[in-house]
């Protein structure tokens, strides 16, 4: 008997039947001899539809008093589909029970929209699977110390079911979604994407940071911090597909590094339009005044990515970065206000309209001139890049928003992700 984890995306709980489905494909687990907790997200559509009800009362949704009652807003979405998945599992014979993150509970901090998860108390989860029962545990909330409930950020299921399966000690972690694993890129743009049927934890952890949707990017964290063996599959295959073949479908991410890993220089592309530039111009080139720009941006619980400072010229230098473009707007005001002032800038520049593309691939170690071969790429197509990051395993480039496709597209040929793989 093995204790899985199942972790359901919004989509695959999105209608009664999709949730009857998903009681049916858990059953056949549970039948099959295995312990299952289920953590499944909010319907889709519905986290939306709440926060927009709040917007509608409010638009100053930033202060911390409306974040807290955001999240209970939010919190009930994912209530609303454990009740209806425990519901459709008692129809199918068997017996279940529903437990929203407090219950648990899930400590999280105090961080309202972005809380980070400090601990799981297993014990009553642990008592109901003993007795023979599902447990479906809310992803996306918690609990702070002062039993507030807080959510984790969007796409925070993923990194609830990953800390469950982590504090369990779970066998494994299956994350069922709308697509059928971890693709070189977005199939939406490159019809010839290709499935994974395995890729590291490092270059997962690469391609979540940058833009890939298919995992948050904290579950990842968790699961490599803990060694959880996680599979991302399809919950649109048929349920009663044989368990053993579904057991071994999706993508795994692996710990291990094989030969086969190796050869691929570049495994895929990700990209995220989601971001905003800001530059700050004529800033005093001095000691501590990058703490003088980012200290209050950090202070304001704003992520900041890509960070670029220029050569100084007669004393002074320009400052840029970027931000997740939901932030731009308050972040182009904390610094027109606050930092410009404080730092002596002598102007503020801002740009909405930027995307991140990245490459990725371990291969990337051991190989020399990738960079360059993506930069000549980029360049024969027109492309020009704005801000450059790299790691050991990745080279991102920031760019004008409208090239973005187009640069996916090519850098995906250019590295032959097109290709079968060779065994």
């Amino acid at each position: 008997m093995a204790l899985i984890v199942h972790k359901y995306g919004g989509t695959s709980m999105g209608t009664t039947e999709r949730i009857r489905n998903v009681a049916k494909r858990v059953a056949k687990w549970v039948r099959a001899g295995h312990q299952l907790v289920v953590v499944p997200s909010a319907m889709s559509g519905e986290t939306n539809r709440l926060l927009g009800l709040a917007k509608e009362l409010s638009p100053e949704v930033v202060t911390p008093p409306i974040q807290r009652e955001l999240d209970a807003i939010a919190a009930t979405g994912e209530q609303v589909s454990v009740g209806l998945l425990s519901i459709a599992l008692q129809a199918e014979g068997l017996e279940a029970v529903s437990y929203s993150g407090w219950q648990v509970p899930i400590r999280t901090d105090s961080s309202y929209t972005k809380a980070r998860i400090q601990s799981i108390d297993d014990a009553r989860v642990r008592a109901d699977l003993a007795a023979g029962r599902v447990v479906v545990i809310t992803g996306f909330q918690g609990v702070d110390e002062e039993d507030n409930i807080t959510t984790l950020g969007r796409g925070g299921s993923d990194t609830s079911a990953v800390a469950v399966a982590a504090a369990m000690k779970a066998d494994e972690c299956l994350i069922y979604t709308d697509v059928d694993g971890v693709y070189t890129t977005d199939p939406r743009i490159v019809p010839e994407a290709r499935r994974m049927s395995t890729i590291s934890f490092e270059e997962m952890l690469e391609m979540a940071s940058l833009g890939s949707k298919v995992l948050q990017i904290r579950s990842v964290e968790f699961a490599g911090k803990y060694r959880v063996p996680l599979r991302v599959l399809s919950s649109f295959t048929p349920w009663d597909i044989d368990i053993n073949e579904e057991a071994k479908s999706g993508t795994l991410i692996t710990f291990e590094e094989d030969e086969n890993m190796e050869q691929a220089v570049v495994s895929g592309i990700a990209f995220n339009r989601d971001e905003a530039k800001v530059t700050l111009l004529g800033v005093p080139d001095k000691p501590g005044v990058a703490f003088q720009i980012l200290g209050p941006v950090a202070d304001a619980n704003i992520d900041i990515d890509v960070i670029i400072q220029n050569v100084s010229h007669d004393g002074r230098t320009d400052f840029s970065f970027t931000v997740h473009r939901n932030d731009y707007a308050r972040t182009m005001d904390l610094l027109k206000n606050k930092v410009a002032p404080a730092t002596g800038a002598a102007q503020v520049l801002g740009d909405p309209k930027i995307c991140k593309v990245s490459i990725v691939g371990i291969g990337m170690r051991s190989h020399v001139g990738v960079a360059s071969k993506m930069f000549q790429c980029l360049s024969e197509e027109g492309i020009n890049i704005q801000m450059i990051s790299t790691s050991e395993i990745k080279t991102s480039v920031v760019i004008d928003e409208k090239y973005m496709e187009l640069a996916v597209r090519a850098l995906h040929k250019a590295f032959d992700l097109d290709q079968p793989v060779q065994n």
